[in-house]
């Protein structure tokens, strides 16, 4: 078993461990009516889509997540969630020294005791129990949105359920016109977009893989021109109402199932797995690609 594979498979317990532990950490996270931004990498700055998005939703305040090397903080904020595995991101640990010298208030989500960035923020909430050996990024990722969700106010009930069922799955009845498609494209609304984001980059990471992101209501809009036979569109989350059947039509695959957006997830984590071990490919090292990124003072 690669070091993925058994990183994918603790998800809902470390969902159910992580809401344990709110009312412990509570205090630190955004309050409601508080003007908030998120700042990560990679997954980091996808995670922090999914909950800018979601705490907006829920009348919480106005949220924008960044990349970190891309942000606007000087937009000003009450306070600045910031997302990061390793807490050695160079460009991270840049924003929160600018975080200091701003006196911002921040709280640091991180896996990793001891680092630059856990070492230097302002509050830090350490989740060493889903660290994780393979670079491709899971379980720290979804517990950390795990945390946020539940922070709003939100129940994880249906996600650890639904993700506990995922994993019970067979591959041959999971994956069913999938196993041999040459692309996909992921789609989602809302929240769930920078779950998109995150379900394409999965594949390009663990599979070498080509695969596409995009808000469902603006595949119409160009991108369902490569949707063909062999190739899959993916959704996760709400459906536009007649967009599976024009997809069809294409003759392409669409995928969806109604189900926890964090359980279908890590439906794709699975996924990523088998097309892997169909390539040949090792999942924990891929291709160009390190646990974090350290930039020297020419790059």
């Amino acid at each position: 078993m690669t070091h993925l594979e058994q990183e994918i498979s603790t998800q809902p317990d470390d969902w159910a461990a992580v809401a344990a532990r709110l009312p412990e950490v509570a205090e630190l996270l955004p309050r409601p009516g508080e003007r908030v931004a998120t700042i990560g990498c990679g997954t980091s700055w996808f995670m922090g889509q999914a909950y800018a998005v979601l705490r907006e939703s829920l009348g919480q305040g106005v949220t924008d997540a960044f990349a970190a090397s891309e942000h606007h903080l000087a937009r000003g904020y009450d306070r600045v969630v910031v997302i990061t595995r390793s807490g050695t991101t160079t460009e991270v640990i840049e924003v929160v020294e600018e975080l200091r010298a701003a006196g911002t208030p921040h709280v640091a989500l991180v896996a990793t005791a001891g680092t630059a960035v856990a070492e230097a923020a302002e509050s830090v909430i350490l989740l060493s129990e889903v660290d994780e050996q393979s670079v491709v990024q899971t379980r720290f990722a979804t517990t950390v949105l795990a945390l946020l969700r539940a922070s709003l106010g939100e129940s994880l009930d249906a996600a650890i359920a639904d993700a506990r069922e995922v994993l019970a799955e067979g591959d041959d009845t999971a994956y069913a016109g999938l196993v041999d498609v040459e692309q996909v494209s992921f789609l989602g609304r809302g929240w769930t977009v920078g779950l998109a984001n995150e379900a394409a980059l999965k594949l390009r990471e663990s599979v070498q893989f080509w695969a596409e992101a995009y808000p469902a209501m603006e595949y119409r809009h160009g991108p369902i021109s490569i949707a063909a036979p062999g190739r899959a569109t993916w959704a996760i989350g709400e459906v536009p109402d007649g967009l599976a059947e024009q997809v069809r039509a294409t003759g392409g695959h669409f995928e969806h199932r109604d189900i926890d957006p964090m359980a279908e997830l890590v439906r794709l984590h699975r996924y990523c797995v088998l097309r892997a071990a169909a390539a040949g490919i090792d999942p924990d090292q891929p291709r160009n690609l390190t646990r974090s990124i350290i930039l020297d003072d020419a790059s």
